[in-house]
């Protein structure tokens, strides 16, 4: 006999979520798909031409990714809730952050903005808002 509790309480979470919820997880599912592909992309180039920097890079990108969706696991499940939501939030910001730092050619020069880059940093600014919200309402 399956026991389908879980994937019950799982499913009755999915229909509770508001639409705050899943501009949240949109949001998210973006940040974690541009880090998976250029996480992809390091390791590819650490394949091809044995640079420890594209390796660690590829990994630091990878464990981002995996953030992200670990993020939207938590939310779309209802597992810690406020901690998942003030956990988030500095997670998020560390992401712009490392990102305008490492892509500064000299402090305090702006980076140069590709596409990627930009609907990842639009994408992180909504999820950090949503974030806020959500744990003011919901604690």
């Amino acid at each position: 006999m399956v026991d389908d509790t879980s994937a019950t309480a799982t499913a009755g979470r999915i229909g509770s979520l508001t639409a705050t919820h899943w501009v949240g997880v949109a949001a998210a599912v973006v940040s974690a798909l541009v880090h998976l592909v250029l996480g992809v992309g390091f390791l590819s180039d650490f394949l091809e031409a044995g640079l420890p920097v594209s390796l660690a890079m590829g990994v630091a990108f990878l464990v981002a990714s995996g953030g992200f969706l670990l993020g939207i696991w938590l939310v779309v499940t209802g597992q810690f809730l406020p901690t998942t939501y003030l956990l988030g939030i500095p997670f998020t910001a560390g992401q712009i952050v490392l990102w305008y730092v490492l892509n500064s050619p000299g402090l305090p020069a702006p980076p140069s903005i590709n596409p990627l880059s930009a609907a990842d940093k639009v994408a992180q600014i909504a999820l950090i808002a949503v974030l806020v919200v959500l744990y003011r309402r919901e604690s």
